[in-house]
């Protein structure tokens, strides 16, 4: 099985309920935006920041209440969201969302905010796991939005400036590279979570225990497809 078409196989009830919430949120995003994949890039990314910052701050809650070291857990969810906030600004820069796609952008981050919130209060695993299969999808979708592009049905015009920057591409780099790039995100997130709902299943494991489970992280969680990730881009004028 290639990375593009990895699939975690749904086991027990936990992860029927994970995949059945993708399942759900995938066939509204199919609704509203179809073949539209910049705007639906658009609006989905601003939900995709959710998950990392909230794992990370309910990691950072465990820790300080354990005082105990996180495992790298609370460094992986942060780069997370803030790499899928980067999504987001890549894809703005091409992409101008209209009035209605604004407004969905704040119905579904309230929402999703606290949906989220209260799921990995009550079960983290069921958490990163629906996060593993959002992740699978997503790299659906933007496997779609390259043959969409290939076919010469969606532009491929030059990467902006912020997505050269970020991702260290050529000067020359176009919509299509932008997007391989993002896919490759994803399909690192997926591993991830998928990885981190598989160490906390191993703490229900009689025997054993999540200090001794193997690292699901990179040596360095900094990783990004093979090099370092390049200093964080500033977007807005700020403190």
């Amino acid at each position: 099985m290639s990375d593009l078409t990895r699939h975690h196989a749904a086991k027990g009830v936990s992860d029927r309920i994970a995949l059945g919430i993708t399942k759900l949120l995938r066939f509204f995003a199919d609704t509203f935006f179809a073949h539209r994949y910049g705007h639906r890039a658009i609006v989905l990314e601003t939900v995709a920041g959710v998950p990392g910052m909230v794992g990370g701050m309910m990691q950072h809650l465990k820790s300080l209440r354990r005082m105990r070291d996180d495992d790298g857990w609370i460094r992986e969810l942060i780069d997370e969201a803030e790499n899928e906030r980067m999504h987001l600004m890549a894809f703005v820069a091409l992409f101008k969302p209209n009035a209605f796609e604004r407004f969905l952008v704040l119905l579904a981050q309230g929402v999703f905010w606290n949906f989220y919130l209260v799921l990995y209060l009550f079960a983290p695993r069921t958490a990163h796991r629906t996060i593993g299969y959002f992740e699978e999808e997503a790299v659906i979708s933007y496997t779609q939005f390259l043959a969409e592009i290939d076919a010469g049905r969606i532009d491929n015009g030059p990467a902006p400036e912020i997505a050269i920057t970020y991702w260290k591409m050529a000067p020359d780099a176009r919509l299509r590279d932008l997007v391989i790039a993002v896919r490759a995100d994803e399909m690192k997130h997926r591993d991830v979570n998928h990885g981190f709902a598989a160490k906390l299943d191993a703490t229900r494991t009689p025997g054993r225990n999540l200090e001794n489970e193997p690292s699901t992280l990179p040596a360095n969680p900094r990783e990004h497809r093979g090099e370092t990730r390049p200093a964080l881009a500033r977007t807005s004028a700020g403190p």
